[in-house]
């Protein structure tokens, strides 16, 4: 199958407010006014980690059928640990991104708990933003100067 590119783009706003387009679809991310902005979004962390809560909620759902596993509902968490005085420079020995990440599953379900956990096992295994985090892309970085 075709391999397929993904786009967003980015714009700075005021303060440290950042603009995230996606196709016709556009959200707000920021940091809290404690860390010198006006809190008019969610964190980029914040966004991460409801990136890989919603994938895996996708992922539950498209699969629950070849699992046999019917619910009424399906929440995640998801829970990230950040020591931010990496990212502020505060401690250099601290690591800047998150430490760790953890999912909690939340079904409303009669389906058999031995079924449910198949199911979340292929979920955990096959969920995108989970494999990029697992697995790290190459990041690569171009600049492109104008003077307007």
């Amino acid at each position: 199958m075709a391999k397929e590119i993904t786009s967003v783009e980015t714009r700075l706003e005021e303060q440290l407010r950042v603009t995230v387009k996606a196709r016709q679809h556009t959200i707000t991310l920021d940091e809290p006014e404690n860390l010198g902005s006006s809190d008019a979004g969610m964190t980029p962390i914040e966004a991460l980690l409801g990136a890989l809560g919603a994938c895996k909620c996708i992922v539950a759902k498209s699969y629950a059928k070849k699992f046999d596993v019917q619910f009424r509902e399906i929440r995640v968490k998801i829970e990230g640990e950040l020591d931010v005085d990496g990212f502020l420079g505060i401690n250099p020995e601290a690591k800047i991104g998150l430490s760790q990440v953890k999912s909690l599953y939340y079904f409303d379900s009669d389906s058999p708990h031995e079924k449910i956990e198949a199911l979340i096992a292929f979920v955990d295994k096959t969920c995108p933003v989970a494999d990029t985090l697992v697995n790290t892309p190459d990041l690569t970085s171009e600049l492109i100067i104008s003077n307007k």
